[in-house]
Order: C-alpha cells, then sequence, then structure tokens
C-alpha cells in the first residue's frame, strides 16, 4: 500500500453506551486504502483485534520499518484487493491510539469558569485538564458497531459490500450482521466466537488482575502519579501471549533450549520461551495501555449477541438426547445400587450439557433470524482460544436459519495467531468469498450455502 495517513473523524454528538453512561462527544481513527466507486458500492470495513489499531496496511513513512497488522491480507491483488475494494479500519473508542479513550482528555476536567485568576499557579495546576484513565466508561462490542454505523452515515455508506474482522473483529463483524443486517452483504467472521467461554474468561481475569496489583496502577490514575504499571501489563500480555499459540508451535521454536546453554539455578530467564514471553511482554508495555487492556477484555468478556434474544430461546429436547438418556436408564436398571447412583448422576450431567447446548443454538438461531447477509466463518485447527467448534456453533446456528454460509477449517500450526499469517488456503477462500456474486434470490438463499466440514487437509 506505500505510505498510508490516518484521519481524525471528531463526531460532536453525545453517545449513550450501553452501561447507560454517556460520551459528549468522540473521535475516531481511521485509515483507508483503495478508491470508493461512484455508488459506494465497493467498501470494505476492517475491525481490528484486541491489540489492533486502525493501522491494517502500508507504512506511515517512508523510514516506517514495520508494515500495518494486516498487511498481507490487504492491497493490490491481495486477499482483499485495493484495486477492487476501498478498505476502511477504525480504531475503538477505548483503544489508545487516537480514538477517544483513557488516555485523551475528559472534557469534564476542563474547567469553563472564567473567574479563575491565571496568576494562580496553584488554581491552575489544579483546574489543569486531565485524562479519562479509569473514568473511561466500561464499553462493549455493541458500542463499538454503533459508532462504526455513525461513521459510516458520515462517509454516506448505505450498505457495506463486506465486514470483516479476526478474533475479537469476528465478534464486531458477527455483531453488525445482528444490529444492522440491512447495511451490510457479506460477514466475514474468522477465529472467532459466539461468546467466551469460562475458561476466556478466566483468563482475561488473571491478565486483568496482573494490571490491578501492579504498585504502579495507582486505580488506574498512573499517568497523573508520573508512574506505569509496567510490570502487570508484561504480565498480562505474556499471560495472553501463550493463548495465542499451541504446544507443538512453541515446542518447534523454543523446545527446552537454554539462553545460555547451561542451568544458572536462578529465577532469572534460563529458557529462550522465557526470553521471548518478556520480550514480548517488554514491548506491548511500551506502545499499550494499561486501562485500555482492562477495558477491551471486558468488551470480550461482555460479547453475547443472543443477550436481546433470551426471550425467544425455549429449552428444546433432541432426539439423540432422548436415545442416549433411554439407553444410560436401562443400564442403571440393571446395575448394582452403587453403580446407580454414579449413571444417574451422568444421566443428569448428560442432560445439562445438552439442554444448554440446545438453549445456546436456540438463542444463535433467535439472534441470526433477521440477518440478511451472506457468511464465510473461517477456524483454525490449533486454535485452542477459539477453538473450530465455537465456530461451528456460529455455522450451525446459521444452517438452522437457512442463511447463507461457508465454512472452512484451516490446518494451521500456528494456534489462534493463524488469522494474521499469510496462508494461502485461506487467503484464496477470503478473496473468492468476497469478489463472488452476491445471492439475491430469496430461494437461492435457502438451498445454496455450503456448509464445510473440516477436511483436515494441510494447506
Amino acid at each position: 500500500m506505500g505510505v498510508v495517513t490516518p484521519q481524525k473523524f471528531h463526531f460532536a454528538e453525545p453517545l449513550t453506551l450501553e452501561c447507560n453512561r454517556t460520551l459528549p462527544s468522540f473521535d475516531l481513527m481511521v485509515e483507508t486504502y483503495g478508491t470508493l466507486n461512484s455508488d459506494k458500492s465497493n467498501a470494505i470495513l476492517i475491525c481490528h483485534a484486541l491489540s489492533g489499531n486502525h493501522h491494517a496496511a502500508g507504512f506511515h513513512s517512508v523510514d516506517d520499518k514495520k508494515a500495518g497488522w494486516w498487511d498481507n491480507m490487504i492491497g493490490p491483488n491481495k486477499a482483499i484487493d485495493t484495486n477492487r475494494f476501498y478498505v476502511v479500519c477504525v480504531n475503538n473508542i477505548g483503544s489508545c491510539f487516537g480514538s477517544t479513550g483513557p488516555t485523551t482528555v475528559n472534557p469534564d476536567s476542563i474547567s469553563s469558569d472564567d473567574s479563575i485568576d491565571s496568576s494562580d499557579s496553584s488554581a491552575n495546576n489544579s483546574n489543569e485538564p486531565q485524562v479519562y484513565g479509569p473514568d473511561f466508561p466500561l464499553i462493549t462490542i455493541k458500542d463499538w458497531v454503533k459508532t462504526q454505523a455513525m461513521l459510516s452515515d458520515r462517509l454516506g455508506i448505505d450498505v457495506w459490500h463486506a465486514i470483516v474482522g479476526g478474533s475479537m473483529g469476528g465478534m464486531q463483524a458477527l455483531q453488525w450482521s445482528v444490529d444492522y443486517p440491512d447495511r451490510l452483504k457479506r460477514c466475514v467472521v474468522i477465529a472467532s466466537t459466539p461468546k467466551l467461554s469460562a475458561q476466556n474468561i478466566a483468563f482475561n481475569e488473571v491478565a486483568r488482575q496482573s494490571i490491578l496489583s501492579d504498585p504502579d496502577f495507582k486505580d488506574g490514575r498512573y499517568i497523573q502519579a508520573g508512574t506505569y504499571p509496567r510490570r502487570g501489563l508484561i504480565l498480562a500480555r505474556m499471560v495472553g501471549h501463550i493463548t495465542y499459540l499451541t504446544d507443538d508451535a512453541m515446542k518447534a521454536k523454543f523446545g527446552r533450549d537454554l539462553k545460555s546453554g547451561k542451568f544458572m539455578y536462578g529465577y532469572d530467564v534460563e529458557f529462550q520461551v522465557e526470553s521471548y514471553l518478556r520480550y514480548q511482554g517488554e514491548r506491548f508495555s511500551e506502545n499499550f495501555d494499561a486501562n485500555t487492556y482492562l477495558l477491551m477484555t471486558k468488551a470480550l468478556d461482555y460479547f453475547d449477541p443472543t443477550r436481546d434474544y433470551s426471550s425467544a430461546v425455549a429449552k428444546d429436547n433432541t432426539e439423540s438426547a432422548v436415545q442416549l438418556e433411554n439407553s444410560i436408564a436401562a443400564s442403571v436398571e440393571s446395575s448394582k445400587a452403587n453403580a446407580q447412583n454414579e449413571l444417574e448422576d451422568a444421566v443428569a450431567t448428560i442432560e445439562d450439557i445438552e439442554s444448554d447446548r440446545q438453549q445456546e443454538l436456540s438463542a444463535l438461531k433467535a439472534a441470526f433470524a433477521h440477518t440478511q447477509c451472506q457468511y464465510l466463518v473461517v477456524s483454525f485447527t490449533t486454535d485452542w482460544r477459539f477453538a473450530p467448534e465455537r465456530s461451528q456453533e456460529i455455522v450451525d446456528a446459521l444452517m438452522a436459519t437457512g442463511k447463507p454460509v461457508s465454512y472452512i477449517n484451516i490446518d494451521a500450526p500456528h494456534g489462534h495467531d493463524s488469522f494474521l499469517f499469510d496462508i494461502p488456503r485461506y487467503m484464496g477462500a477470503v478473496k473468492g468469498f468476497l469478489t463472488a456474486p452476491f445471492i439475491t434470490d430469496s430461494h437461492s438463499k435457502n438451498s445454496r450455502y455450503n456448509h464445510q466440514q473440516p477436511t483436515g487437509e494441510r494447506s
């Protein structure tokens, strides 16, 4: 893409958030690539992941040595072809890369009292504008999508050709299809999930506690205090980074190799993998804000596109569950008394699991019932943070509601981070989906979806 220049869009109107707090105004940092056509029908919105931002492709200067985070995906003749499409990437509010967030000035801290004596230095200090810090409200995926829709209006884009995102970006794409069904034609959900599991929430909580327990956190007012919770942010990133990789990938890259070639019998870095994690944490702590990390992980925890459709969910008993119950019940009858209790417990557990699964499916079906776009869902075989089974939940619900969906499970060794890699089969699937004719006939919508089961085929 060469050198690209970000733009800041200011929105003077108040923004009411899901938490019932209101931002009086806000800014969005945006980067665009390619050219918008005359009828504005070739626009693609890119939604970024937790540590991402608006800089998805190209360089910010001729001396810039690091391209945007999805440069292998976006550009001339690439999967998202800028010769053909106008691509927009937005930095979410709550971030630390230029959009309104914890590191930007809180307008409530700006005094409008003209009676303050400008010669009074103590008055100047006490009334100096302050950043939001911990006072920035908690935000959700729905809030981000709402601001992106406002940007769409500003750009004059009524309908997006596609909305694309990986990981947390995939959640935003999914939420778009639910909240604004008539404003996108295609939805690409990559390495994502319909909602976080308890394990994923637990990982996020460990990361947050690493930051919150850092003595330099100062209840989130570290900028005012002149400190920074560097250690906490490093630990948070180390925990997160472990979940993005796989055991095989770490074994292949580091094994049990020692940095100095021998045991040092201490607590400093000895293994190469320790050195790698500390380096990643150090680098991250230099470029990211701790309050932003807390906000982003909470937004992940809160994500649930079915929340507004819970009243439509009913418990369903499937035929397979009934057959399984009958089979186990028969075993119970012929078992000894001590085995009966165990089997009865097993029946109850299976019933609970099946009931929960059916409730989740019913809720997703209700959420997707009114969607109008075509979907591409992509997962990766080694992603254990958002495993392929979570993508399949999305696909199953879309299929059950007759929505056009294509699904591909890519064999890749990189774990959750696979969505950032230039994998030919993955890139080809995205490019093919974005350039294929849109199915407009209602009959075709119900009959031409493609549910591709995982093949295990190598890329």
